[in-house]
């Protein structure tokens, strides 16, 4: 039987939970200085924060330790006059949870609580914002009244009651038009029989003459692209500049960022990845960290149980659907944060400790246009082998030249997967990642360009873990250039449509990145036969009519887009502070050897399983001592107090 509704006032808050939102800060610091939870000093010393931090004041003076959220919570519910619900010991009448949609109780943070009488109670986190919801609810729930509730406890109770809905809008969120969720078999077959032929038909003329110079012309531009790229990349660091002149928001507040890190069977890396996030020089009030784990991923979760997480750090659980990839667990955790800007980060990453600062200040001096920044990438370990050397050189050329150089370019930037920042309403404008989607920051990045959106570099560095071992680097790049041919078929079902949302020069750009990769590495073993037979019997097994001189002229083609390649990789070595010995660069060639072998893999998946997400395992080298070498940092927990993060 339901509690009277003069009761509801019996129903407190657990001490550490509250409502931090509040729509009149100045009336909030009035309560609190009424109640006295408060002083006068540090009421003025929080409005001055409050003046330079886009944060409510509760959260403030929370994240200052000037004030209990308990206190807080008191607070709010005296400024709204509405009584303070624990959801814990006092859950919600079952029988209501189909009075409001997942959507409206997930994007308003309420839920129907009780009946008492004819009337409904809901909880809300922000009862400001409920009223006008309320009163346009249907009749049969009316009259309806809020209660304040911690909205942490609404967002459990919402994933309770939810979980199907909530999973299926995750898996669904990117419009169906530019998802690749409806891939057929039928296309994937066809993929794999046009790639997969042409290595096979070109071992024989004619059609392995016209391969042949298909491969060759593929050589040739991406050599171009690479020289343009390396013509027009940035020489030096420019510094950010027009941060107190061009502010993020209109009362020029540093903005919350909230940081996605999904997780999946990372139990040995728990411990090291909160520690290298504790080292963010961020405002606490401003920064919001999301643990994203699987619900059957009980290690890590077990794992991270058994540890204290920081405040404004916390594990987000994603039920089970209909697939398990990275892009849908964000997709799910995304409905859960606040921050006017979305990072993500995965789970071996130990960012620059400024990172936050630089992301605040780029986005501050741009329009609105410009929604996402990519940071740099490299590694921690990069001699930890072979394979982990030769990848710190592609990293390099690739963060460094490449990137930077496509932006100035004018190409839309295919997006790595973690150091990425967004601006939350333009992320949500395009709903989010393709869930379905293995190489989802590459198509995420496509598909803001189509929208009209920039995608810029930022002059900040994150450290990861290079991936080492043989066959869990072919997995892993094999599932990369799946995602690529995945987008590229997925854009190009409506290519004239493609063409009018980039442009004539991004439209180009997209062809050259993405089927001139696939393109590359399929046909490369056509290349290297022919130019074995040149160098060895003096001519071209797949390519008739061509004078001795001219087969010498493309070997020497061959050999000078090659010594291009490695040029550019030498110099983008020059840019690593830590990095592996140059006469590595000299294996190379062998290493891309590698990536056909991933490339017929992938192929092969985008038939069999084309959402199969093929996990990299992390915490393989000793990245604890790795990270110590390698950036000379104690990696014990710093701790920094918010008046001096904030100054």
């Amino acid at each position: 039987m339901n509690a009277p509704l003069f009761h509801l006032r019996a129903y407190r808050a657990p001490r550490h939970e509250a409502v931090t939102l509040s729509p009149a800060p100045a009336r909030l610091g009035e309560v609190l200085l009424d109640t006295g939870a408060l002083t006068e000093p540090q009421l003025t010393a929080a409005l001055r924060d409050q003046r330079k931090q886009a944060a409510p004041l509760g959260e403030i003076v929370v994240g200052a330790g000037m004030v209990s959220r308990s206190a807080i919570t008191r607070a709010l519910s005296q400024m709204h006059g509405t009584a303070i619900l624990d959801l814990d010991s006092a859950p919600p009448d079952p029988r209501l949870s189909g009075v409001l949609s997942a959507d409206l109780c997930i994007d308003n943070k309420i839920v129907p609580w009780r009946r008492q009488g004819a009337t409904t109670i809901f909880a809300c986190a922000h009862p400001n914002k409920a009223a006008e919801l309320l009163r346009s609810l249907p009749r049969e729930v009316q009259p309806a009244r809020a209660a304040l509730a911690d909205e942490r406890q609404l967002e459990r109770v919402i994933a309770e009651q939810f979980p199907e809905a909530l999973s299926t809008r995750a898996e669904t969120r990117t419009p169906a038009a530019q998802s690749c969720r409806g891939w057929s078999a039928q296309k994937g077959a066809l993929l794999c029989a046009l790639l997969l032929g042409c290595v096979l038909l070109g071992l024989f003329a004619p059609v392995g003459t016209a391969l042949f110079w298909l491969a060759t012309g593929s050589l040739m531009i991406n050599t171009l692209l690479k020289i343009a790229c390396l013509a027009r990349a940035p020489r030096g660091a420019k510094p950010v500049t027009g941060f107190a002149h061009r502010p993020f928001a209109k009362e020029g507040r540093l903005p919350k960022i909230s940081i996605l890190v999904p997780l999946y069977n990372e139990a040995n890396i728990a411990a090291s990845l909160i520690r290298r996030l504790r080292k963010l020089d961020y405002p606490a009030p401003l920064l919001e960290i999301c643990l994203i784990t699987e619900a059957d991923d009980h290690v890590t979760k077990r794992a991270l149980r058994d540890i204290k997480l920081p405040h404004g750090m916390r594990a987000i659980s994603v039920p089970m659907g209909t697939l398990k990839t990275k892009p849908r667990a964000m997709n799910y955790a995304l409905d859960f944060t606040s921050g006017a800007v979305i990072g993500v980060y995965d789970a071996e990453d130990a960012p620059d400790r400024d990172q936050l600062y630089k992301v605040a200040r780029r986005f501050a001096a741009s329009d609105e246009k410009l929604a996402c920044l990519q940071g740099i990438l490299s590694f921690y370990n990069p001699r930890a082998g072979w394979l982990a050397r030769c990848f710190s050189f592609e990293y390099a050329a690739w963060f460094r030249i490449m990137l930077p150089g496509l932006q100035r370019l004018g190409f839309a930037i295919p997006l790595g997967g973690t150091t990425l920042f967004f601006r939350r309403d333009a992320l949500v404008s395009l709903g989010g990642w393709d869930a379905h989607n293995v190489t989802e920051d590459a198509d995420l990045g496509i598909r803001l360009a189509r929208h009209g959106y920039r995608c810029e570099m930022i002059e900040t560095v994150t450290h990861e873990e290079a991936n080492n071992r043989l066959w869990p680097w072919v997995k892993q790049r094999s599932r990369w250039l799946k995602g690529y041919a995945m987008t590229w078929c997925s854009h190009m079902r409506r290519p004239l449509r493609l063409w009018r949302d980039l442009g004539p020069w991004k439209f180009l750009g997209f062809q050259i990145l993405f089927l001139g990769t696939l393109v590359s590495f399929t046909l490369a073993p056509i290349l290297w036969w022919n130019m074995a037979y040149v160098f060895t019997a003096g001519a071209m097994p797949t390519v008739g009519g061509l004078a001795p001189a001219q087969m010498e002229q493309l070997a020497m083609l061959f050999v000078a887009c090659e010594v291009l390649t490695l040029g550019l990789f030498t110099y983008a070595h020059s840019k690593l502070t830590h990095r592996p010995a140059l006469l590595w660069v000299f294996t190379l060639p062998f290493y891309f050897m590698l990536a056909t072998l991933a490339a017929y893999k992938g192929l092969l998946e985008v038939l069999w399983k084309p959402y199969f997400w093929d996990k990299t395992e992390h915490g393989v080298s000793d990245a604890e001592t790795e990270l110590e070498i390698s950036l000379g940092v104690d990696l014990e927990p710093r701790f920094v107090s918010n008046r001096k993060m904030v100054a």
